[in-house]
This record gives C-alpha cells, sequence and structure tokens, in this order.
C-alpha cells in the first residue's frame, strides 16, 4: 500500500478548495499573499535501497493563498503573463534584464515587455527524472502563452522504456521548467529530454551521457542538469561523465547554503541564484542581488580547477561555485505551465537554482559560440570578468552558511562572475 505524505493531502485539499479563486485572470491582483513551499523531492533523501545516492530537485513553489497553482487559462501568444498584475518573471522580462533583446524597454516591467530573447542552434539536453507524460503539449502550451517559436522536442528513455511518474509530483515539474526555461532563452535550439527510471545519480549520469551524445550529434551544444546531492568522498570518480567534446554541461548550485554535487565537479558550469528586486509600484526593475538560499561554496572533495586559478585568493585550494548566476528567488520567480498529476494543471510560479541551470543553457547556446568544454565556458567567464564585459557584477547581499559570504566586486561565493548582461561573455 502506497502511504500519501501528508504534504500532498494538503496541497491537494487547497487545491480543490482554493483553485476556483483563481480561475479567471480578473480574479486575480498583486494584493494576494502567498508562501514559499519546497516540494518533496527538493528534500534530501538517504541513499537509495542499493546505496545509490539520490538526487533532489531544486525547485521552490511559490503558492498563492488558498490555491495550489494559478489555474489554467488559455494561451494568448502576446508575450504577457497568464495572469496580469503581477511582477513575476516572462521570458520577455528576463530577456529584457539581461540585455538578450534588442533595446531592452526601461524597466523591463513583466505586464508591459513584449521582446522574447531569439536565437539558438544545435541541441540542448534537458535530464530528468521519471516520466513527464505531458511535457510537450505543456511545452507548447508555454510556448503559445509567451509568443514562442514551436519547439523541437525529442524524448528519450534511456532504458528504452517508458519510466514511471514520480508520485510527488515534483520531478514532473522540474522537467517542464527546465524545458520551457531552456526554450525561452534558445527558442530555435533543438530540445532533447532524457528520462531516467528514477532519480538515483547513476541513473541520472547515464541519462547524461546519453544527452551528451545526442547534442554532440546534432552539433554542439549543452547539457542542463537541475539536481544535486550531499557532496560524497566517492564524486570525483564521475567526473569523467561531464567530458563529452563539444558539449557544455550546466548543473543547478542548489538552494540551501554549501555546496553539492554535480555542481562542485570541475567539468560542470555550477549555475547559482539571485534575486530581481523591481519596485512593487511600477514594476520597474530595480537591481539585482544575492539570494540568501542559493547554494554555493568550496567543496569538500574537489581540488580546485585551473580556470580558477586566478581566484586562488577566495576559493584556496578547493573547487569553489557558484561560477554563473541567473535569478532563482521564488519570490521573484518564473512562470512555468505543468498538468501535474499531484499539483493539478495550471500555471506555476517556480524559483528556485532550478530556474537557473536550464536558463543559463539557453543563454549560452543562444550566444553561439559553442565552446569545446566545461572549462572553456569556465575560463571565458572569468575572462569577461576581469574585462568587465559581458556580465552584470553582483555587489550587493549576503549569501552561505550564517548569511557569512557577502557579494563583492568581483568573483564571490554567493553568484560566482555574476550575471549575464547580452551575449558576449558566454
Amino acid at each position: 500500500m502506497r502511504i500519501v505524505p501528508k504534504f500532498l493531502v494538503t496541497v491537494s485539499a487547497m487545491l480543490l478548495v482554493g483553485l476556483s479563486q483563481f480561475a479567471s485572470a480578473q480574479e486575480v491582483n498583486s494584493s494576494k499573499k502567498h508562501r514559499v513551499i519546497i516540494p518533496p523531492s527538493s528534500v534530501q533523501l538517504p541513499t537509495g535501497p542499493d546505496g545509490d545516492v539520490m538526487a533532489r530537485t531544486h525547485l521552490r513553489m511559490l503558492v498563492p493563498e488558498g490555491a495550489a497553482n494559478f489555474g489554467h487559462t488559455a494561451a494568448q501568444p502576446n508575450a504577457l503573463p497568464p495572469f496580469p498584475g503581477f511582477l513575476f518573471n516572462t521570458p520577455a522580462s528576463l530577456g529584457c534584464v539581461y540585455h538578450l533583446v534588442p533595446n531592452p524597454i526601461p524597466g523591463c516591467n513583466p505586464n508591459q515587455t513584449t521582446v522574447n530573447p531569439s536565437g539558438g542552434g544545435g541541441a540542448i539536453a534537458i535530464i530528468g527524472a521519471f516520466h513527464d507524460p505531458t511535457a510537450l503539449s505543456d511545452l507548447q502550451h508555454f510556448s503559445a502563452q509567451f509568443g514562442l517559436p514551436a519547439p523541437h522536442l525529442t524524448v528519450v528513455f534511456t532504458q528504452g522504456t517508458q519510466p514511471g511518474l514520480d508520485p510527488s509530483g515534483g520531478f514532473e515539474l522540474e522537467e517542464a521548467l527546465d524545458l520551457e526555461w531552456a526554450h525561452a532563452m534558445a527558442p530555435n535550439a533543438k530540445l532533447f529530454l532524457i528520462e531516467a527510471p528514477n532519480n538515483s545519480l547513476i541513473n541520472l549520469f547515464h541519462a547524461a551521457t546519453v544527452g551528451a551524445n545526442l547534442v554532440a550529434a546534432s552539433g554542439g551544444g549543452e547539457v542542463s542538469m537541475s539536481f544535486g546531492a550531499r557532496e560524497f568522498s566517492q564524486e570525483k570518480s564521475f567526473d569523467s561523465v561531464f567530458t563529452t567534446p563539444g558539449v557544455v554541461y550546466f548543473a543547478s548550485s542548489g538552494d540551501s547554503p554549501g555546496a553539492e554535487y554535480p555542481s562542485t565537479s570541475p567539468n560542470v558550469v555550477s549555475a547559482g541564484g539571485t534575486s530581481v528586486a523591481r519596485n512593487t509600484t511600477t514594476g520597474n526593475f530595480i537591481a539585482e542581488t544575492t539570494w540568501q538560499d542559493a547554494g554555493g561554496g568550496p567543496s569538500q572533495f574537489e581540488t580546485r580547477p585551473q580556470f580558477q586559478d586566478g581566484i586562488q585568493g577566495i576559493v584556496g585550494n578547493v573547487r569553489g561555485t557558484p561560477d554563473f548566476s541567473f535569478d532563482a528567488d521564488p519570490a521573484t520567480g518564473v512562470w512555468v505551465f505543468d498538468s501535474n498529476p499531484v499539483f493539478g494543471t495550471g500555471w506555476f510560479v517556480l524559483g528556485g537554482t532550478s530556474v537557473s541551470a536550464p536558463s543559463l543553457a539557453g543563454i549560452t547556446n543562444a550566444a553561439g559560440h559553442f565552446r569545446a568544454s566545461s572549462q572553456a565556458e569556465n575560463d571565458a567567464l572569468l575572462q569577461h570578468l576581469l574585462t568587465g564585459t559581458g556580465l552584470r557584477d553582483i555587489g550587493l547581499g549576503n549569501c552561505g552558511l550564517s548569511a557569512g559570504n557577502f557579494a563583492t566586486h568581483g568573483w564571490d561565493f554567493c553568484t560566482g562572475v555574476g550575471t549575464p548582461q547580452g551575449f558576449a561573455a558566454e
């Protein structure tokens, strides 16, 4: 008999009672209260029955008062949010904030900004666990809402047969987020969704190998991994997984202080998180700061890679994370559409560094440099930090254990080199 976690019963009850409150855009306004929920898939699990290390998603949900999500709306190809009046981010608003679109409008208000990022080529592989049966239709609905090109998606099962569903609903939500925001940032890139049978690191790393081979065969590109686990003493033995030539690997850095694997591998770009502050009256972008819950810090087991020799005075003799960052604070979260077996069908506002990895993979893809490896990508990012081009150097806020890390000029444990400003640095 399957035992349903109390969390899921609570969310289901919330959905039934409160979803009608959010059935139409007219009923939604910015005065609604919200709370942040960490879904069960993002809670660190013990080792699996065979001793495997089990990965967790890096998701956080911003839940409106009285409902598990914002409900379903017919897609409107206008690039604007599915529910007006909120300041949660769209592809166009973050394309504006990060200067990924021509002539970004002042303020980058999500309710006024309609120019989406464009470009992309080669391929991006999204690495997921379990099966998302509505991955394509959800991605199509997302694309229709925001006026993005029709996606090109291929779903691959690593064991040749369709995996089962995640009973928590979290990994389905994760796959929807990853696909939609990789497509949002690089709408012309080919997408692969690689589904492992479960969330053991061994199975996910096998999926990463399958995905990387498909990306390489498609002319190069990126692999995005929005999952992680506590570091472990044998992790270095898996670093060779992330070395397919012509592929750059992105791994989310986590949603709690400290470093996680595979983010700490020297063969990935560690994707950290920030907050995008807006004026609550005008909706205008004010500044980008650290997100206090973003993962990052010195690795326990990985030595300093060569590309970090120039920041030895900060990281010492060990690998430091993150490398590169993107909006991940659920309070400044992004819109995602999902038909979820647990949380219901509709629009969600999501945060966590699960937003960062696919988004940065998409931006890097759209930049068109298609570097030979993750180390080459990281080396380019640090060189651009030195020259002051193509990056927003985050200088406000703190993060880490005991909030003891501070954003500073240059590289830091909160945001790495900072966030994108155009495509020059990627």
